[in-house]
């Protein structure tokens, strides 16, 4: 189906593994064909008890979607782009719902898309390496794959804080907020692999317990840096438990002159300076929303705002197209937003994201989950 997906089965084990290093295991249309596709074989085959997602190269499991490609696809006047989207979130559902361990090797960069096909595992592993983020309010796009209720899902307000900044963290961090289960040397990858490869095993219940074994027995990995998250966890959720984004922003900047300083300084800037102002209103709404959503319509809402983050609705303005044109295609890194600043974001500019379904908008996910 594509070069840059392998599937194969070793002993009782599915192993999924994306083939695209050069340009960090991106997904294309066809390679989450093929994953879903493995999957579904694997699903009712007797002689697979497990499946293991992991990425080829040292770079990264996968930096996320091809957005080269939706930026094309768009300025060409194309509309099956959101044939893409329908096939990706419902592989998110399928993993999250998997009959199977499924178990995400996410070493290195680890980012949109490549959240989306790993927090679902049953068992998501890092190593020293990870670099874990959803950054795509920095290119006009909305944390999709079902990341309003994985971040939805953290303690206090660290999901409006992570998905409306974007910011990039490592190992220690995603174990300690519930987006990993545990930390080995990347290095004790293949010994990982092999050993559930190799195993005799009874069920599947015995090939996740062999590996959170293998998980829970690994000395931590040297240079692991320290997490950042934690000491910040007052702090962020005072201010990104606020109503709004403006109220947000002018509490960062009363704390820029208290104890987190540097931190909030920091935060302010980003918010301002390079993140576009319209989603991150949008994903301040979208994080508040999910935590009284199921998975299944997390995803049918999402499908519905990315047709809206490309205009596809004829109402919204493309910020997802300038944005994308800005930072990947073009590189001048000047995207030109609707907005000129936060405050300019008017609550009917983000709540046209939402009203899709009202308005009567034709969902291919409409039985997802039912």
């Amino acid at each position: 189906m594509t070069e840059f997906v392998r599937t194969e089965i070793r002993g009782r084990i599915g192993f999924i593994t994306l083939t695209r290093p050069k340009a960090l295991n991106a997904l294309s249309h066809d390679m989450i064909r093929a994953m879903a596709s493995a999957l579904d074989a694997w699903r009712d085959d007797p002689s697979v008890l497990g499946v293991v997602l992991q990425g080829e190269g040292e770079k990264g499991l996968c930096a996320g979607g091809d957005i080269r490609h939706f930026h094309e696809a768009i300025s060409a006047g194309r509309t099956d782009i959101m044939d893409f989207f329908t096939d990706e979130y419902t592989l998110n559902y399928t993993i999250a719902t998997y009959p199977k361990p499924y178990i995400a090797l996410m070493d290195g960069v680890v980012m949109g898309g490549g959240m989306g096909i790993s927090q679902g595992a049953a068992l998501r592993i890092v190593t020293e390496a990870t670099r874990m983020a959803m950054p795509e309010t920095a290119i006009g796009l909305f944390p999709d794959v079902g990341g309003g209720i994985f971040l939805a899902n953290l303690a206090g307000h660290l999901g409006e804080y992570l998905g409306t900044t974007g910011i990039v963290f490592g190992a220690v961090d995603a174990c300690e907020i519930g987006l990993a289960d545990g930390v080995v040397p990347r290095g004790s990858l293949p010994a990982l692999c092999e050993l559930l490869a190799n195993g005799v095993w009874s069920n599947s219940e015995a090939v996740l317990d062999a590996a959170r074994a293998f998980v829970r027995d690994c000395l931590p990995p040297a240079g692991l840096t320290a997490g950042k998250l934690a000491p910040l966890r007052d702090v962020i959720d005072r201010h990104f438990g606020l109503p709004d984004m403006p109220t947000v922003l002018a509490s960062l900047k009363r704390e820029a002159r208290c104890e987190y300083s540097g931190w909030a300084q920091e935060t302010e800037d980003l918010l301002r300076t390079k993140r576009s102002p319209l989603m991150v209103c949008v994903t301040l709404e979208q994080v508040r929303r999910a935590r009284k959503l199921s998975l299944a319509d997390e995803l049918r809402e999402e499908w519905l705002m990315m047709r809206s983050v490309f205009n596809l609705d004829g109402r919204t303005g493309a910020e997802g197209v300038e944005g994308i044109r800005a930072m990947v295609v073009d590189k001048d890194h000047a995207p030109q937003w609707q907005h000129a600043s936060i405050e300019a974001v008017k609550p009917a500019d983000v709540a046209r994201f939402f009203d899709g379904e009202r308005l009567g908008a034709d969902n291919p996910l409409r039985e997802l989950g039912r």
